[in-house]
C-alpha cells in the first residue's frame, strides 16, 4: 500500500546502515562526515556508512584507498583527510565494490556524475549504477522501505520519469517499497566540508513524507544552514537554474570585458560600481581565491566545471525534446558566448604581443578552478588545443592534477603536461596564468625564475596586478585590466543591460516552469511554482537572486548590445 503517513514522527525509522553510491566530490565528504557524525536514529548505535564504487580501471582503486583511511579527493580539502582517516579507524566507514552491500541500507545517497549528449543529458553511467543498485534491493529485509537519494544533479522532470521507472522495471515501486528523493548538493572543490556545514540545501521527494525523513538525517551534517523542504522536480529546477544563471552571468561580464579590453577600459572599475549599485558586492575582483557571488562576476579564460557546462541545457531538455526551438533562450546563449572565452583570451594577447603562431607558450594550471585537481570541461585543455592547431609549442603545468589524468588524456594533452614547473616553463616566451591556483598568485617570483626565457605574462585567471609583473620585467596583459576609466554613460549602461538579463532570466524560467508543470507534474504536491523557484534559489550560498517577470528592452551604448539582452528582449511580454 501507499503510504500516508501525515509526518515524519509517525513513521518509525530506524536508521543503522547507509550507502553512498559514488565516491566524488559529493560522495566523498557526505559519507565522512556523516560517519563523523555518529548519527543515531532509532538505534543506540551509529549509523555505519558503506561507499560503493564500481570496480573501473579508472576509479576502482578508491575502495582500497578509502579502506585504508585515505580521501580520494585531491587539490587542497580542509579536514577531508583527518574525518575520512578517523571515522576509518573508528569502523564506522567502509567502502565496497559490491552492491549488495547496499541490501540492508535504510537510506542511499547517490552521487554519480550526470552529464549531458547533444541538448540532452547523459545518464548513461547514472543508470549502470542504478541497476546494480536496485538489483541489490529486490534481496532488501522484508518490511524495510530504503530511502534513495540523489545529490546527482538531474533534468527537471527526471525524477517523476525516468527514476522512477528505473526502480519500477525492477519491482520497485515509489511510494510502496522505496521513497526516491533529492538533495542536489552545493558543494565547491576547495571548500567541500565547509560547504556541506554551512550552505542551505534542498531536501525533496516524490512523497511528501521523504523531504522530512531525508531532513532528520541532514539535519547531523548540515550544522550552519538550513534545510529547505520541498518537491523533486523543484529541487531539479532550483539545481539547473542556479547553474545556469552563474553560466549568464559569466557570459555577461564575458560581453562586456571584451568590450572594455578593446578599447583599454577597466572591466574591474565597471564591475565594482555596477555590482554596488546592484547592491551585489564582493571581494572577488581583488582576489583570485575569493569566490565571486555579486550581480556581475569575474571572466577568465572560460567556463569550466562539470555543472555550469551542462546545467543549463538540463533546465531546457524538456522544451528542447518537445522540439521547441530555443532561439530566444538567453540561457543557450550564454552557452555559446562562454564557449567562445579562450578564442577571446588568444585575441587579447594578440592585441599586446602579436601572433602566437609558432610561438613557445607555457599554460599554468590545468584544473578549471583554483586550489583543484578538477580538469572537467577545463578552459586550459580547449585553449591548448587551439594554440596547438596555431602551431605553438605548448607546456602545460599543473601541481595538483596527476598526469594519468583522465581529461587530459581524452583531449590528447598527456605528452604536454608536466607537474614541474621549471619544464613547462623551460624554452617558454609567453606564460598564460589559467588558473588561479594559490602557488602561482603568491608565487610570482617562482615564475619568473623558473622562465628564464619568459618575455610576457597573460593573466586570465585575475591573479595579478599588472604592477607586480612589470617589476619582475615581463610585460603583462590581463583580462578586463585596461586602463581607462569606464564612463558614466557606459556603467548606465551595463547596469540597464545586467537589469534586462535578470528579467530575461526570471521570464524564461516562468515558462519552462509552466511547460513542467503542464507535461510532468503529478499531482499538485508536484507542481512547481516560480515563486517558491525564486526564494529556494536565493538561498545559494554563491548568489542566485532572481528578479520578477516583466517586459524587457534592449538598452545600447555606442551601437554595442548585449546578445544576451537581445535574446531577453526577442522573448519578452509586451509592456
Amino acid at each position: 500500500m501507499p503510504l500516508s503517513f501525515r509526518s515524519a514522527d509517525d513513521y518509525h525509522w530506524c536508521l543503522r546502515k547507509i550507502a553512498v553510491v559514488g565516491p566524488g566530490i559529493v560522495g566523498m565528504p557526505m559519507a565522512a562526515l556523516l560517519a563523523h557524525a555518529r548519527v543515531r536514529i532509532g538505534s543506540e548505535e551509529p549509523a555505519r556508512i558503506v561507499v560503493l564504487q564500481r570496480d573501473s580501471a579508472t576509479s576502482g582503486w578508491k575502495v582500497g584507498a578509502i579502506n585504508r583511511g585515505e580521501s580520494v579527493i585531491g587539490g587542497v580539502e580542509p579536514a577531508l583527510d583527518d574525518i575520512t582517516r578517523d571515522a576509518v579507524q573508528a569502523g564506522i566507514l567502509s567502502a565496497s565494490h559490491d552492491y549488495s552491500d547496499a541490501a540492508d541500507a535504510d537510506i542511499i545517497l547517490v552521487s554519480i556524475q550526470t552529464d549531458r549528449k547533444g541538448l540532452g543529458p547523459d545518464y548513461g553511467p547514472l543508470f549502470e549504477g542504478l541497476h546494480g543498485l536496485a538489483r541489490a534491493l529486490r534481496d532488501k529485509p522484508a518490511g524495510n522501505i530504503p530511502i534513495v537519494v540523489f545529490e546527482s544533479t538531474l533534468a527537471p522532470s527526471s525524477m517523476e520519469t525516468v527514476i522512477r521507472e528505473l526502480f519500477a522495471s525492477h519491482g520497485l515501486i515509489e511510494g510502496r517499497d522505496v521513497l526516491l528523493g533529492n538533495s542536489p548538493n552545493r558543494v565547491m572543490p576547495g571548500r567541500l566540508v565547509e560547504r556541506v556545514a554551512a550552505s542551505d540545501k534542498l531536501v525533496a521527494g516524490l512523497h511528501p513524507l521523504t523531504p522530512r525523513l531525508v531532513r532528520r538525517l541532514y539535519a547531523h551534517i548540515v550544522t550552519r544552514g538550513v534545510l529547505h523542504e520541498t518537491n523533486s522536480m523543484t529541487a531539479e529546477v532550483v539545481k539547473t537554474l542556479e547553474n545556469a544563471y552563474r553560466d549568464v552571468r559569466i557570459a555577461f561580464a564575458a560581453e562586456i570585458v571584451r568590450y572594455c579590453d578593446e578599447r583599454d577600459v577597466s572591466f574591474y572599475a565597471v564591475r565594482d560600481a555596477v555590482n554596488e549599485r546592484l547592491s551585489q558586492v564582493d571581494a572577488a575582483s581583488d582576489s583570485a581565491t575569493a569566490v565571486p557571488s555579486g550581480g556581475i562576476l569575474v571572466p577568465t579564460l572560460g567556463v569550466g566545471g562539470h555543472c555550469l557546462p551542462k546545467d543549463g541545457i538540463l533546465l531546457w531538455w524538456r522544451r528542447l525534446e518537445s522540439a521547441a526551438a530555443g532561439a530566444d533562450s538567453l540561457i543557450l546563449e550564454a552557452r555559446r558566448i562562454n564557449d567562445e572565452s579562450p578564442a577571446a583570451t588568444v585575441a587579447l594577447a594578440e592585441r599586446s604581443l602579436g601572433a602566437l603562431a609558432g610561438r613557445e607558450i607555457a599554460l599554468l594550471g590545468a584544473a578549471y578552478r583554483f586550489d583543484s585537481e578538477d580538469t572537467r570541461n577545463s578552459p586550459t585543455l580547449a585553449l591548448a588545443r587551439l594554440l596547438r592547431d596555431a602551431g605553438c609549442g605548448v607546456r602545460i603545468h599543473d601541481p595538483y592534477v596527476p598526469p594519468r589524468d583522465a581529461n587530459l588524456a581524452h583531449s590528447g594533452l598527456t605528452d604536454c603536461f608536466t607537474n614541474d614547473l621549471a619544464q613547462a616553463l623551460q624554452g617558454a616566451e609567453i606564460a598564460i596564468v589559467c588558473t588561479g591556483h594559490g602557488v602561482y598568485a603568491h608565487g610570482l617570483a617562482d615564475i619568473r625564475a623558473a622562465g628564464p626565457a619568459l618575455r610576457a605574462l597573460v593573466d586570465g585567471a585575475n591573479a595579478f596586478r599588472a604592477a607586480d609583473v612589470a617589476a619582475t620585467g615581463l610585460q603583462y596583459v590581463g583580462i578586463g585590466r585596461g586602463r581607462a576609466a569606464p564612463e558614466p554613460a557606459f556603467l548606465d549602461f551595463v547596469e540597464q543591460s545586467f537589469r534586462a538579463v535578470e528579467r530575461g532570466v526570471a521570464n524564461e524560467v516562468g515558462a519552462l516552469a509552466d511547460f513542467l508543470n503542464e507535461h510532468y507534474a503529478a499531482d499538485d504536491y508536484n507542481r512547481v511554482s516560480l515563486d517558491e523557484v525564486r526564494r529556494l534559489a536565493g538561498t545559494c550560498p554563491t548568489g542566485c537572486a532572481i528578479a520578477a517577470t516583466g517586459s524587457v528592452h534592449a538598452p545600447s551604448h555606442a551601437g554595442f548590445v548585449s546578445r544576451l539582452v537581445a535574446r531577453a528582449a526577442a522573448a519578452s511580454p509586451p509592456a
